[in-house]
């Protein structure tokens, strides 16, 4: 008999190579897959390839997501403003949920019996790839095997070596994981929550060679056309221009705390200039081209799209309608917005956008009325004031 297909979610890291090993040595015809989202480098992708064979895959494939996790979702967070606690970009919660679509989906394709994972018992990704898989992969077995077995590294690391394969899976200070939208970083000063990260435990510092810079973004319908002048057809091309700008500041640094699906708080450092500075831009045009009450309910809606996002919610078929009033919010949303970069931070300046509304001919903030009188004016105010006149004068012991 034929042995039984699995598909390995492969990051190259010490948790999946034990399990393509494993799995391998069981008997198993093992297919690595390593689902990129942005943050495999074409070496590292390079790497994985060698290693999944060394450790006895039968097959291995790289499922480039990147532009699909871009035109599924990510748009949807720049148009969405979202930043979870309006700290944290949500870049792995997010990034995870199209990896887990890719698995399912090459799993699919090649007939596997069974799909296998490296998450512990101990964080959000495990509920992010079991409840994909279990949806879109139905019938099909879930294998993980550092959950399942509580395996520490050392038994991993002896494992590997047992069977010839040496790696170097030293346990380093700070764990990372790089992608498009942010790179997270966890472990060292990070699990005390009376400190911050040193410097060298970043992986981006500051480069520039001038202490200030503008940086002009400009969006047509939301999403950005020009960095700089520069025009993009490409989206993740301009977003990893942003970042390249935005990196040698070192800007978008920061320390979340915040709610796992499972209950616990967990804290987590990151940098994310890109994110940070898209969303910002982003956000400060709106608010000259959106109306008041656009603004409000597009950040209600938002804040829930991020929050199904982190909560492995993406499937939900409430999301398509989200997404469709929030592109619906986008179609004035025309322009650019500038900042400033300093080493470490930067500022909104301002918009040039043919959608301002500040440029109404009926007046100007603080300056002089076009549309209404004086006498106008006045009444606005004094039919305005009516219930609060008629609650005070019944109750006047209430006086603030």
């Amino acid at each position: 008999m034929a042995n039984k297909k699995v598909v390995v979610a492969f990051s190259g890291g010490l948790d999946t190579s034990y399990t393509v090993m494993k799995l391998t040595q069981d008997g198993w015809d093992v297919y690595a897959a390593c689902a990129n989202t942005g943050g495999f480098s074409a070496e590292q992708l390079k790497t994985n390839e060698e290693n999944a064979y060394k450790l006895g895959a039968k097959a291995y494939v790289t499922l480039d997501v990147t532009h699909e996790y871009y035109e599924k979702s990510l748009k949807y967070m720049i148009f969405g403003n979202v930043l979870r606690n309006n700290c944290y970009p949500i870049s792995v919660s997010s990034e995870r949920i199209f990896q887990a679509i890719a698995i399912a989906r090459y799993a699919k394709e090649i007939g596997a019996d069974a799909i296998a994972h490296g998450s512990t018992g101990a964080g959000n990704d495990q509920i992010r790839f079991d409840m994909t898989f279990l949806v879109m992969a139905p019938g099909v077995e879930i294998i993980t095997l550092t959950r399942d077995k509580a395996l520490s590294r050392k038994e991993e690391v002896d494992y590997l070596n047992e069977h010839g394969f040496y790696a170097d899976f030293t346990k380093l200070k700070y764990s990372y994981n790089v992608g498009i939208w942010g790179t997270s970083i966890c472990g060292g000063e990070i699990l005390d929550p009376t400190q911050g990260l040193p410097e060298e435990a970043y992986l981006k510092h500051v480069t520039a060679k001038e202490e200030e810079a503008e940086l002009k973004i400009t969006f047509e319908k939301g999403e950005i056309v020009a960095v700089n002048g520069e025009k993009f057809d490409d989206k993740i091309a301009a977003i990893q221009k942003i970042e390249e700008i935005g990196a040698s500041y070192a800007i978008g640094r920061d320390c979340n705390v915040g709610d796992t699906i499972i209950g616990i708080k967990g804290r987590v450092a990151f940098e994310a200039a890109a994110p940070k500075l898209i969303i910002e831009a982003h956000r400060l045009l709106e608010k000259s081209t959106l109306s008041k009450w656009q603004q409000y309910w597009k950040d209600q809606v938002g804040n829930w799209y991020g929050m199904f996002l982190h909560e492995s919610q993406y499937l939900e078929p409430v999301m398509p309608d989200i997404e469709a009033m929030l592109t619906s919010s986008q179609r004035n949303v025309n322009g650019t917005a500038i900042l400033k970069l300093r080493p470490f931070s930067f500022q909104t300046v301002g918009v040039d956008s043919p959608d301002d509304l500040t440029k109404s001919k009926l007046g100007e903030y603080g300056e002089m009325q076009h549309g209404w009188t004086a006498e106008d004016a006045k009444g606005f105010i004094k039919v305005s004031s009516t219930p609060l006149r008629v609650y005070y004068g019944i109750h006047p012991n209430e006086e603030r």
